[in-house]
């Protein structure tokens, strides 16, 4: 006589599986949108930053002191940003694979 015996995957198996895909996607939404007004709030305090600067006037009126400057700082994030992206797409190495 064999006596089938109950395994826990068994158990689990036969549980209707909880809805996931929904609330994630829910999160996802919401972290998205707070991104985009975040965006819009930073890129508007840095315009009225750069206009009551008046960087653009200093230009113009020859001293370009400042606007050397923070082109440089520009320059310099800029590249960062670029050595970033290109670091973060090298090749991958995968401890199992063989080739």
């Amino acid at each position: 006589m064999f006596v089938e015996s109950s395994c826990g995957s068994e158990r689990e198996a036969r549980r209707p599986c909880a809805s996931t895909p929904r609330p994630i996607a829910f999160l996802e939404l919401i972290t998205t949108a707070a991104l985009a007004l975040s965006t819009a709030i930073a890129v508007t305090a840095v315009s009225i930053g750069i206009a009551r600067a008046n960087v653009a006037g200093a230009v113009a009126s020859g001293d370009s002191t400042p606007f050397a400057v923070v082109l440089f700082i520009g320059l310099l994030l800029s590249a960062m940003g670029g050595l970033t992206a290109v670091l973060a797409t090298g090749p991958c190495t995968s401890e199992s694979d063989p080739s």
